[in-house]
């Protein structure tokens, strides 16, 4: 796989994250904080977006999911350091570190 599919695959799994957490949040908030039932509608069809944007990676749909696993982990960090003010640990940077080498031995290391 060469450095421009690689970058390429790599917006798409950013895009797909920050529309499934920030849907998931828009949703979390109309039920959690009471806000308008448009947070709601909003965060649904943000989480329809989720779903379409995986189609576009170059792989199978397993091997997408699974390492999409690892950056919902750092994108979900992230969030939370920006969004909800928590700053990672030195343990939430070890585990996103772990979670990005398994998003790459599962998406992009070479086979046969």
């Amino acid at each position: 796989m060469v450095a421009a599919e690689i970058a390429k695959s790599l917006v798409f799994f950013i895009i797909a994250g920050l529309c499934e957490i920030g849907g998931g949040y828009l949703v979390w908030l109309w039920l959690r904080e009471a806000k308008s039932a448009w947070y709601f509608l909003f965060g649904a069809l943000v989480l329809i977006l989720y779903g379409i944007i995986p189609t576009f990676q170059p792989a199978n749909f397993g091997r997408v999911y699974a390492a999409y696993g690892g950056v919902f982990v750092v994108l979900s960090i992230l969030w939370g350091w920006q969004i909800d003010k928590i700053i990672p640990d030195r343990f939430d940077i070890i585990g996103g570190c772990i979670a990005l080498i398994g998003v790459g031995v599962i998406m992009y290391w070479p086979r046969s």
